[in-house]
């Protein structure tokens, strides 16, 4: 009896810590001054958190959110795909500004939201690691997309608080192309509001567009049959998010098209790299329409970091494509 009840306490236990690991969290960082000296009132950052902080705290990772991704969506990496060790190291899974969980245009009760920028992510990030949960240093960070300009962000912001960086499909500064494309989206958002199209509308043209970038003509050719071409363009036909907004969408992008780690070193990216002392793994895909790899693979050069280039045809989306040789090399990067 007693080792009947022994066990229902244990599994309970275990099964609330991992429920109260993997569940939505909130820090109000309080009214939060940004680069430009706008302030956010109330600020608050989500978070999740996997794994165990070890006793002296060297084993924490943070790993930052892609363009409207969350740390629910990272925790499904984590804990279906294993994509970071959680047997050993402990990660801080953040919901960067503007994507609907944090303070967003879509939940903001004081005004205007202000326009922010990839280092107002980061900054947020670094009070919530250093007051609130008492992280003063970090074994690594992980990031793809918009989640390895916000690493590569850290890597110039704070030079000595992370030791290993892995960036994905990443990039410190936007080409011209990608600059291009963007503008193309934004613009095409601003003036469709402008002219009153439906939210739904606008959503669907602009996922329409980030689909024809997201991956490679190949890809598209070989995975969507013509004779299914009109139900494949019947699935952009939704509803919208009502997390992850068309405002949001908007900061989010803007805080993208601003993006550049050498902006505070009179816009040279050599000395921006001079600057940077953690150990970078950088991984690119040589097809990436949506993100041009150009600029990672000059930093890699010039901070001799490691890279991978992905040759696949999944364009922005290669990892996700060879998940299992990436998981296996980032791990492989974070040993010991």
């Amino acid at each position: 009896m007693k080792i009947k009840i022994f066990l229902i306490v244990f599994i309970s236990s275990f099964a609330i810590n991992v429920f109260s690991q993997s569940a939505q969290q909130f820090v109000n960082i309080g009214d939060y001054k940004l680069i430009n000296d706008e302030i956010i009132k109330d600020c608050k950052i989500g978070f999740r958190t996997f794994g165990t902080l070890n006793e002296d705290k060297s084993n924490a990772i943070i790993y930052c959110s892609w363009f409207g991704g969350t740390s629910e969506a990272i925790g499904s990496l984590i804990e279906k795909k294993n994509f970071v060790d959680t047997s050993k190291f402990y990660i801080v899974a953040f919901d960067a500004l503007g994507n609907g969980i944090s303070s967003s245009p879509s939940n903001y009760e004081n005004g205007p939201f202000p326009e922010i920028t990839i280092r107002d992510m980061v900054n947020s990030q670094y009070e919530l690691l250093t007051k609130h949960l008492i992280l003063n240093h970090l074994y690594g960070a992980v990031g793809g997309s918009m989640g390895s300009m916000q690493v590569l962000e850290w890597a110039v912001a704070y030079p000595e608080f992370i030791e290993k960086i892995v960036a994905y499909v990443s990039s410190p500064k936007l080409t011209s192309y990608d600059l291009l494309w963007k503008n193309t989206q934004l613009k095409l958002i601003e003036t469709s509001k402008k002219y009153g199209v439906s939210e739904k509308e606008i959503k669907t043209i602009s996922d329409m567009m980030t689909a024809l970038l997201a991956r490679t003509p190949d890809y598209v050719n070989k995975n969507i049959k013509v004779e299914e071409f009109q139900s494949y363009l019947s699935s952009f036909e939704k509803e919208p998010s009502i997390i992850f907004t068309l405002d949001n969408y908007v900061a989010q992008m803007k805080a993208m098209i601003k993006h550049d780690i050498s902006k505070c070193f009179d816009n040279s990216m050599g000395d921006a790299a001079k600057h940077i002392q953690a150990e970078l793994f950088i991984i690119i895909s040589e097809n990436d329409l949506m993100v041009n790899p150009t600029t990672s693979i000059k930093l890699a050069e010039m901070t001799s970091a490691k890279l991978l280039v992905l040759e696949n045809n999944c364009g922005h989306l290669a990892v996700g494509c060879e998940l299992d040789r990436c998981r296996k090399k980032i791990n492989n990067f974070f040993e010991k």
